[in-house]
This record gives C-alpha cells, structure tokens and sequence, in this order.
C-alpha cells in the first residue's frame, strides 16, 4: 500500500495505526443483517504533524494515545445498528479529525464473513483537515 505521507500536506507527520481492530457490530441493510451482528475488521492510520507527536520528555502527553483510536471507534459502535460501511468509515473518521492534533486519517472497514471465496469486501476513506 502506497503511503499516504507522501502526500504534500503530509511529509511533516508521523502515522499512527490500529490495525484489523475485530468488532462485532450490528452493521447491513438486508433484513438478515439487521438480526444480528456481524464481524467486522477496522483499520485507522492518524497523520500527526511532528511537531505535535515528538516527545521531549518521553511522556504519554506528548503524544496522541493510541486509546483514542479503539475509544473513538468503541463509541461509535456503541450507537447502534449502522446500515452501510462508507456511513461507519465516515462517522470513524469525522471523529478522528475532530481531535485537535490529527491532521489527516484513513479509516477502512471490512465484513470477512460475507463471501466464502475472499477474504472480505469493504471500504476505505481518507480524508485530510481543512486548514482553518
């Protein structure tokens, strides 16, 4: 996979990343799906400008925790049944750029189980801050 820091906006940044975060979720728009929960694996990478994730001190608050990428996603699956996965990657990533010292993120999503002949079908998002 081609690295997003090779983006302009992104050279001054370090990537963090949660990597195939397994959540069981009530996710689908088939009535089937709406019975139940699915598998489904969660991918986040968070662009962090280096001025803003390189520790001094070498203390956690100089740093963007990794806990608020499993909260952030936690919480969003805390809000229930969600019908499509470009609606999750969007709600996981809106929250993601909401945290002061991310500037960019890419969150994909995938359901392993829905064809026996691949490994999974998904969706991927990325999405860089607007400069304010």
């Amino acid at each position: 996979m081609l690295s997003a820091l090779t983006h302009p906006k992104l050279a001054d940044c370090r990537r963090l990343f949660l990597r195939n975060y397994e959540v069981m979720i009530n996710i689908g728009v088939h009535d089937f799906e709406k019975r139940g929960e699915q598998r489904v694996l969660i991918n986040v990478d968070l662009y962090i400008p280096l001025a803003q994730s390189t520790p001094k001190s070498d203390q956690l608050e100089e740093v963007v925790d990794y806990d608020f990428m499993r909260e952030t996603v936690s919480r969003r699956m805390a809000q229930g049944h969600v019908h499509l996965q470009e609606t999750l990657c969007d709600d996981v990533a809106r929250a993601m750029l909401a945290h002061p010292r991310v500037r960019a993120v890419r969150v994909s999503t995938m359901k392993p189980d829905v064809y026996p002949d691949c490994e999974g079908v998904g969706v991927e998002v990325f999405q860089i801050k607007e400069e304010a």
